[in-house]
C-alpha cells in the first residue's frame, strides 16, 4: 500500500510543479511562493481542525524538528526558478538525481535514524547510467540551462532533507500536525524572503489582481497532500527505494504533462528519463541483493 501511495504522491508532484509554474508566471517568483504556502497552510489547517488535531501540544520537542518547512520553502523556490527555462520533465529528473545522491549519503551514514546501507562499487554502474540519462535530458539546452539545471539538482537535496526532518516530526506529532507546521514554517520564511526582496528593490507585482484560471492557486493544496503522503510513507521504506518510486511517477508524469499541456514531447527526453530510471532501478536491485546477503543486525548501527 505504501508503495502505491508513494507513486500517487509522485504523480501529484509532477502536477504541482506545472501548476506552480503557471502561478509563478503571473505573480513572479517571491509572491507566487508566498501564495503557494498560504494555500498549503490553509489546507493543512482545515484538515487538522476536521480531525480535531492538537496542533500546539508541542512541549519538549526540539526546535530543529520544525525546520522541514523552511527547507521545503527552498524546494518550491528552486522549482519556480527552473519552470519555463527547462522542461517539467527535466526539472523532475534533475531533482530526482539530487534526491538519489542525497539518499545514498543518508543510507551510507544512517542519518536521520535510518538503517545503514553502505555504498559499494556495485552501485556505481547504476549511477553512471542515471547520469547518462540526465545528459540526454539536457542535451541542446545550451549554457542557459545551467542555472535551472543546478537549482533543480539542489531541489532534490532539499526534498530529501525536508522529508526526513518531517518524518521525525511526524513520529512525535502525527501526519496532519507535521504537515501544518511544515507549511507554517515555510510560510514564515517565504514572507520574510518576499519582504527582503521588496526592500532590496525587486519588482513585486502587488497590483497584479486575481488570475482568472483558479486552478493555478491549487499548487499549495496539492503540496499539502504530497507532504501528508510522504510523511506517512517515508519511515516505511529505504530512502533510495522511495526515490526510485518517486522517479517513476514524477518523471513519466512530467513527460505526460509536457506533452498534453505544453505540446513539448521529445523522444530524447523520454529516452533520457528511461536511462535515468534504469540506473536507479539497477541500484535498488543491487541494494536489495546486498541486503539479502547480510545478516539482519548489520543494517543497524
Amino acid at each position: 500500500m505504501y508503495y502505491a501511495l508513494t507513486g500517487f504522491a509522485a504523480l501529484l508532484i509532477a502536477l504541482m510543479v506545472a501548476v506552480n509554474g503557471e502561478l509563478n508566471a503571473f505573480y513572479g517568483l517571491h509572491l507566487a511562493t508566498a501564495i503557494i504556502h498560504v494555500a498549503g497552510l490553509a489546507t493543512a489547517s482545515v484538515a487538522a481542525l476536521l480531525r480535531r488535531e492538537r496542533l500546539f501540544a508541542l512541549r519538549g520537542l526540539p526546535p530543529v524538528l520544525f525546520c522541514g518547512g523552511a527547507i521545503g520553502y527552498l524546494t518550491t523556490l528552486f522549482n519556480n526558478m527552473a519552470v519555463g527555462r527547462i522542461s517539467v520533465t527535466a526539472i523532475l529528473a534533475l531533482s530526482l538525481l539530487g534526491q538519489a545522491a542525497t539518499s545514498l549519503v543518508i543510507d551510507q551514514f544512517g542519518l536521520f535514524d535510518m538503517p545503514v546501507r553502505r555504498f559499494g562499487l556495485r552501485k556505481l554502474p547504476g549511477l553512471l547510467i542515471a547520469c547518462l540519462g540526465i545528459v540526454f535530458l539536457l542535451q541542446n539546452g545550451g549554457t542557459g540551462a545551467l542555472v535551472p539545471a543546478l537549482v533543480s539538482l539542489l531541489s532534490g537535496v532539499t526534498v530529501v532533507v525536508s522529508r526526513q526532518v518531517n518524518a521525525q516530526l511526524t513520529a512525535k506529532t502525527g501526519e496532519l500536525c507535521a504537515t501544518f507546521w511544515n507549511y507554517a514554517a515555510g510560510l514564515a520564511v517565504s514572507l520574510a524572503a518576499l519582504l527582503a526582496a521588496a526592500l532590496m528593490g525587486a519588482e513585486i507585482p502587488w497590483g497584479a489582481g486575481f488570475e482568472p484560471r483558479v486552478w493555478v492557486y491549487f499548487g499549495g493544496v496539492i503540496g499539502a497532500a504530497v507532504i501528508l503522503l510522504s510523511n506517512l510513507c517515508v519511515s516505511r521504506m529505504s530512502s533510495l527505494v522511495m526515490t526510485l518510486i518517486m522517479f517513476a511517477g514524477q518523471v513519466f508524469g512530467g513527460v505526460l504533462i509536457d506533452a498534453l499541456f505544453f505540446g513539448d514531447f521529445s523522444l530524447r527526453v523520454l529516452a533520457g528519463s528511461a536511462f535515468a530510471f534504469l540506473g536507479l532501478l539497477l541500484n535498488a536491485w543491487l541494494d536489495r541483493r546486498g541486503a539479502e546477503g547480510r545478516p539482519p543486525q548489520s543494517d543497524r548501527r
